[in-house]
């Protein structure tokens, strides 16, 4: 059983960009297919798909990379921790390298990006920031 579902999703495509892995398979959640969502629309991740198997399901992310085989997510840090959450109101949200990267939110709305939620004014849980 993984203590930090959230922690292991980020960390499985930081490990598989420098293994230079096309796709990755993480065990699935709405959360993370939420966040898998944003990433794709904001440009880190090729795409993404649903798989069903016989238990939870199975995303499968296709990871982007530059002409140079880097990857497109150069960075991403798990902000709320299980045992330590961090809650902001929409005028606190934390900018990422000045706007060059994302903080990812989960709200009442749904979880998005720091700049919806900024948009929308509203505050939440900031699950982690991407760069």
């Amino acid at each position: 059983m993984v203590s930090d579902p959230i922690g292991d999703f980020l960390n499985r495509i930081r490990n598989a960009q420098k293994a230079r892995f096309d796709k990755v398979d993480i065990p699935a959640s709405r959360m993370k297919a939420s966040m898998a969502r944003i990433l794709k629309e904001e440009g880190y991740i090729k795409n993404f798909k649903f798989i069903k198997d016989d238990k939870q399901g199975i995303l499968r992310l296709q990871l982007k990379y530059g002409e140079s085989r880097d990857g497109a997510l150069s960075g991403a840090r798990r902000v709320s921790k299980p045992g330590c959450r961090s809650y902001v109101g929409h005028e606190d949200i934390p900018q990422v390298l000045n706007g060059m990267g994302i903080s990812i939110l989960s709200t009442s709305r749904g979880v998005m990006t720091d700049r919806q939620a900024r948009r929308e004014r509203i505050g939440g849980e900031v699950l982690c920031a991407v760069w």
